[in-house]
């Protein structure tokens, strides 16, 4: 008996985990959740003990600056890079530091744009990640924030994970944010929107429903970007769910198979070219 789509998660071995600001601080204060965190790592750390490899695109940098400085939320591109300096780093020593506990070794990959689009740059940090995964570290990503200007931004850790996701060869991306997954319409607005639990086709009927707006103020990838990712990771040759990260449990009913989130299922494209999709990076 063939297994469905859903079923064929079990079996996924390197797995992209993104996770939202939303889902990493307190709603009343923007400052980071350290519980939540803990409770990401535990579930990475036994992902490692299963034999699978993760990679952890994580968000977060500009919130644990703003919450290091006492400062208000950043207006101006100085400020959210200086914020990104001081946070970065910060939200780096949590993560080692709880990684570490659960015997686990957490490494720190910043990108840029120009990362990728730099043939040269491009393979090394192909070759970094294969290293890092081959010595069992649990590779923790972010955007180069401190030195990324519009022009060399990726735009949202939502296609940068897509991104990382195609240049390794990942089996499974699973985007964590503050929505259950895909609707027929914004269920905030509509009360009739229907949920869709599985994409196997991105139409272009169904890349208009994306929105460009995020419903959080420490955000930056709504529905759009969603999309948009699903289409680079679909074309490259991996599967993507998107899932609420309210409970960080919600990657074990992933790979246990159950309906939660929105699956979209890989259909690798012959001619995908990820260069084709940095170049049009912001669409």
């Amino acid at each position: 008996m063939k297994k469905t789509a859903r079923e064929e998660l079990k079996n996924k071995k390197r797995i992209v985990i993104k996770i939202g600001s939303s889902s990493l601080t307190h709603p009343e204060t923007g400052d980071v959740n350290l519980v939540k965190i803990e409770r990401l790592i535990r579930v990475i750390s036994d992902l490692r003990g299963m034999g699978k490899e993760v990679v952890l695109v994580s968000s977060g940098a500009i919130a644990a600056g703003r919450q290091a400085l006492g400062c208000q939320k950043p207006q101006t591109v100085a400020e959210k890079q200086a914020y990104a300096a001081v946070g970065q780093a910060r939200l780096m020593m949590v993560y080692q530091k709880i990684f570490s506990e659960y015997n686990q070794t957490a490494a720190q990959v910043l990108m840029t744009k120009n990362t990728i689009v730099d043939n040269t740059s491009r393979e090394n940090a192909r070759n970094t990640f294969d290293q890092l995964l081959k010595l069992g570290t649990v590779p923790v990503v972010n955007e180069n924030d401190t030195v990324s200007t519009y022009e060399i931004k990726f735009g949202d850790n939502d296609r940068l994970s897509a991104i990382v996701s195609a240049l390794i060869g990942a089996d499974l991306l699973v985007l964590l944010s503050d929505i259950d997954g895909l609707y027929s319409d914004d269920p905030k607005m509509n009360p009739d929107a229907e949920f869709i639990s599985q994409v196997d086709e991105l139409s272009d009927a169904l890349m208009s429903m994306g929105k460009s707006t995020s419903g959080s103020d420490v955000g930056t990838g709504g529905m759009a970007a969603k999309l948009y990712a699903a289409k680079i990771a679909a074309g490259s040759g991996t599967d993507m769910v998107i899932a609420n990260g309210d409970d960080v449990g919600v990657i074990w009913d992933i790979l246990e198979g159950r309906e939660v989130g929105t699956l979209f299922t890989a259909h690798r494209s012959p001619d995908f070219t990820l260069l084709d999709y940095i170049e049009s990076v912001h669409p």
